[in-house]
């Protein structure tokens, strides 16, 4: 079965060295957006960008490589891959010898479309800081309120609420206080997330409460996201929104969601302080 209980989440491991593409554990993601009302046609587009940070493999002669992955899983894909099946699928590249590069970047293409559903995009890159660009999510910060909350789950969308009939505004808000739960293991997930949007002021000790609310709540990283944008879709109404969260990583791996009402938008994929 492809349900979060049956992933190797939570349980002992033997982390095999050699690659093995039946590691990889799909997840169906339409049953998790059933819960939030999003059936047939999805409501917004995107992509989940995963980078990973231990990958490393043998050239023909032995000697070992090692490079940062980008990872790019389309939002419509039919599933998402769990991330601890991700990383022993990795990892089972660390004694295995390939051709090059190429040859490499072709077999996780190939394996991840196949898990996913979808193709996915593979980009390997250099592991040196140089290679790679550093900054925060830009915005207007949710955190400096002078708020008093108690509220920490499960996520309320009645906080949110926008000024109807004011002048519509564009801008972007973002919060360093997104924090879940891993719905297998309980482990704590954390993450920064930028809203950008176009339409009448969202409320923002409102918006702050809400994310606040997803403190002890317990849904994997894309779920989550999607749940922030179909709950600013329903109740704030605007022509415009794109939510980007970035995840700080795990097991070498980190998870970036994006979902935009806007077709063909694409996140750059700079790594945060915390990442």
């Amino acid at each position: 079965m492809s349900t979060p209980d049956h992933s190797p989440l939570g349980k002992a491991t033997v982390y095999a060295d050699r690659y093995d593409p039946g590691l990889l554990f799909p997840i169906p993601r339409q049953p998790k957006r059933a819960e939030i009302g999003v059936h047939g046609a999805l409501p917004f587009h995107g992509v989940d960008i995963w980078n990973a940070y231990e990958l490393s493999w043998l050239d023909a002669r032995g000697k070992p490589h090692v490079a940062v992955a980008e990872f790019r899983v389309p939002a419509d894909s039919p599933h998402i891959i769990e991330s601890k099946s991700f990383k022993l699928y990795l990892n089972g590249f660390a004694q295995e010898r390939l051709a090059d590069a190429d040859a490499l970047r072709e077999t996780l293409a190939r394996d991840l479309a196949a898990a996913a559903g979808a193709p996915v995009a593979v980009t390997l890159g250099a592991p040196t800081a140089r290679a790679y660009a550093f900054a925060d999510l830009d915005g207007a910060s949710l955190d400096a309120q002078d708020l008093d909350l108690d509220d920490y789950g499960p996520p309320k969308a009645g906080y949110l609420r926008a000024e109807a009939g004011a002048t519509e505004v564009e801008e972007t808000l973002v919060s360093d206080l997104l924090r879940s739960n891993c719905p297998v293991t309980g482990q704590p997930d954390w993450g920064s997330v930028q809203i950008r949007y176009r339409g009448a002021p969202i409320d923002r000790a409102g918006l702050l409460r809400y994310l606040v609310s997803f403190r002890t709540h317990s849904e994997f990283h894309e779920q989550c996201v999607e749940r922030i944008f179909v709950d600013l879709m329903a109740r704030c109404t605007p022509a415009q929104l794109s939510v980007y969260a970035r995840y700080t990583r795990r097991g070498g791996l980190d998870i970036n969601p994006f979902r935009s009402s806007e077709a063909g938008a694409a996140p750059a994929n700079p790594r945060g302080a915390r990442q």
